[in-house]
């Protein structure tokens, strides 16, 4: 048992939300403050990419006993559907049987996590913008402007969980030894969306997450409990396909009737909201260390914001809370020791998990359409359906496992060098599920280095 706190949470997000639940499940008293209108009373701003619930997310809600509720919300998705210029449509089961990954709406869910926090005893305040932290006496200041004046508040602890651009982190970076950096990529996003059938049924199949892969740019879709489908179009920001080169109705025309022919019965919904929603970018940010004494510390992305293309940043957001938690459980009343564990356990694997992020970008949008890569993912399919003991996919390690992020990239770097050898194989595509493939990758696995985390 703990010793109840007076504790403050700026971000009243999904993984603000969800640590004020687990926060007053240990019986302390917490409030979260957030610059913004409550999302419940507001519109959505079209800036929203679904959310992809996993096995990390899941084990997060069932600790914190919400899991059945947020599972109404949500839609299973047991396969990638690819859309593929000149090829009919074909699919890719995603693993075993029972999994699966879930579509969610993010607005609908940050809606219904705020509520249960509420329900569990959580002050919000919203439209309150925090300005300054005293970290040493774990105040905060809010006021309508920066050179306005300032209201007071004290605290026992304050977590940092209001995002990429957090204000908590900007005053730790004011830290001699604090380690900062951001990494935006070329590449925007843009909300889009496909109405339902006039009877509220999908236009598409809704236990598919559809991509249509175009290289340098691709269009996703994940369906929505009310029929339709949010979808994001990644692009270039400039240059021949890119947000610049699409000015006019025209423009838009050509390029959804050119790229996307097989829902050209949608370009005018795709086109009103093309010139409606805003164009989003995207940004890599790693810091360390993440806590101040026992005092403060960040969570989710304000400690580690990631590229969405791993479907990965609310699951790993979510589990930063869960392992913090174990060490509320394992260490009582000291935090500075719970901090200090915490952000060492967690930093190793959202590092990884923000590289494996980037190189899902390049793999979703040009290899899923490349013959020799579809081959390279039948064979590893295969090979695993026969030795799960011994070869689990890179893509089921970080989505249908807890094993550290970390892990999961050190083991999917080795699994793809030996990979590489057998795409070497002279007519591997005639013969890649005979006994011949089969013992020359037992035989590399037999030279498997250890590892250890």
């Amino acid at each position: 048992m703990q010793t109840p706190k007076k504790i403050a949470i700026v971000g009243s997000g999904l993984v603000g939300s969800l640590l004020a639940i687990f926060l007053r499940k240990a019986g302390h008293e917490v409030e979260v403050f957030d610059r913004r209108k409550d999302i419940r009373d507001v519109e959505f701003s079209g800036r929203s990419i679904n959310l992809a619930m996993s096995n990390r997310g899941w084990n997060s809600l069932r600790a914190a006993g919400i899991e059945d509720e947020i599972k109404e919300l949500a839609l299973p998705l047991v396969k990638r559907a690819m859309h593929v210029n000149d090829k009919p449509l074909y699919f890719q089961k995603y693993g075993k049987e029972e999994e699966a990954i879930y579509s969610i709406s993010r607005g609908v869910l940050n809606r219904k996590m705020i509520t249960l926090a509420e329900d569990a005893g959580t002050t919000f305040r919203f439209e309150e913008k925090v300005w300054d932290i005293d970290m040493a006496e774990a105040r905060l200041y809010t006021g309508e402007s920066e050179k306005g004046e300032w209201k007071e508040y004290q605290f026992d602890l304050i977590f940092g969980a209001d995002g990429a651009f957090s204000r908590v982190r900007h005053k730790m970076q004011r830290q001699s030894r604090f380690n900062y950096s951001q990494h935006f990529i070329n590449v925007g996003y843009k909300e889009l969306s496909i109405a339902p059938n006039k009877d509220g049924s999908h236009k598409l199949d809704n236990a598919s997450f559809h991509i249509w892969p175009r290289g340098e740019f691709m269009l996703i879709a994940m369906p929505n409990l009310d029929g339709s489908f949010t979808c994001t179009l990644f692009m270039p920001f400039e240059g021949k396909n890119s947000f610049e080169s699409i000015k006019t109705e025209t423009d838009a025309d050509l390029f959804f009737q050119k790229h996307f022919p097989d829902i050209n019965q949608e370009i005018e919904n795709l086109k009103k909201d093309f010139f409606k929603n805003p164009t989003s970018s995207m940004v890599t940010i790693k810091c360390f260390p993440w806590s101040y004494w026992e005092k403060v510390t960040l969570v989710g992305d304000s400690a580690h914001a990631i590229v969405p293309f791993y479907g990965q940043g609310m699951n790993a957001g979510f589990e930063d809370i869960l392992v913090l938690s174990q060490k509320m459980k394992k260490h009582g009343d000291d935090w500075e020791l719970i901090f200090e564990e915490y952000q060492n356990a967690r930093k190793p694997n959202t590092d990884a998990i923000a590289e494996l992020s980037y190189r899902n970008f390049i793999e979703m949008s040009s290899k899923t359409a490349d013959p020799d890569f579809l081959l390279r993912k039948k064979i590893e399919n295969w090979f695993s359906n026969k030795h799960p003991e011994i070869w689990v996919p890179l893509y089921s390690r970080v989505t249908f496992s807890d094993k550290p992020y970390a892990e999961a990239l050190a083991i999917g770097d080795y699994q793809r060098k030996i990979m590489d050898e057998i795409m070497g194989i002279p007519e591997i595509e005639k013969k890649w599920d005979t006994a011949e493939v089969e013992s020359k990758i037992l035989n590399l696995l037999d030279k498997k280095p250890v590892f250890s985390f």
